[in-house]
């Protein structure tokens, strides 16, 4: 197992986000993770990188050595208002969540080596640190079937369940909502 830190997405980590986006060709097509923020449409690069500059975009970035390998992104409803299975989603909705976790990435060449884990735990860190309060997401249940891992940008439900998220309904075939209550960080 491979030790591994994490660091914010900030002005100072930018560049180390931008390597690994460009290594993997701007991912799923040119998204450069801004598919949760907003409807997608211009340079998706240029808009990441403003919103990273004006602090609107959240980001846990796992390292080994000085290179990034993976990330998940988080932040408010407000900040990520984009979010599949909407329509099921809102139609059992009883309160939004503090922070939402959208996304995670992890380079090909460290898929099943504990970023995705080691991601989240950086992000539930700074979630904790901008204050905590209730954290959702929504992440796809692979138990017993056959999923190719590029294709989990949302997680397992197993890696939030090991950090004590809890499932709370369903809102596609394999998807569901989890949350778990943070705190502040004293």
């Amino acid at each position: 197992m491979t030790d591994f830190t994490t660091k914010p997405l900030t002005e100072a980590t930018w560049p180390d986000f931008a390597a690994l986006v460009e290594k993997h060709n701007g991912i799923w097509g040119g998204c450069w993770c801004i598919g949760f923020h907003q409807k997608p449409g211009g340079d998706h690069r240029a808009q990441k990188e403003c919103r990273v500059r004006e602090g609107r975009a959240h980001a846990s970035l796992v390292y080994e050595g000085d290179a990034a390998v993976g990330w998940c992104q988080f932040g408010s409803p407000e900040e990520l208002p984009r979010i599949k299975h909407r329509k099921r989603y809102e139609s059992d909705l009883e309160r939004l969540p503090d922070w939402r976790i959208t996304c995670f990435f992890v380079d090909k060449e460290y898929r099943g080596k504990g970023v995705t884990s080691a991601a989240l735990a950086g992000a539930l860190e700074q979630i904790s640190a901008l204050g905590g309060g209730l954290v959702e997401s929504y992440p796809e249940d692979a138990e017993g079937r056959k999923t190719a891992g590029a294709f989990l940008y949302n997680g397992t439900v197993s890696i939030f369940e090991r950090q004590g998220f809890e499932r709370i309904r369903q809102i596609g075939m394999h998807h569901w909502v989890v949350q778990k209550t943070i705190g502040p960080q004293s």
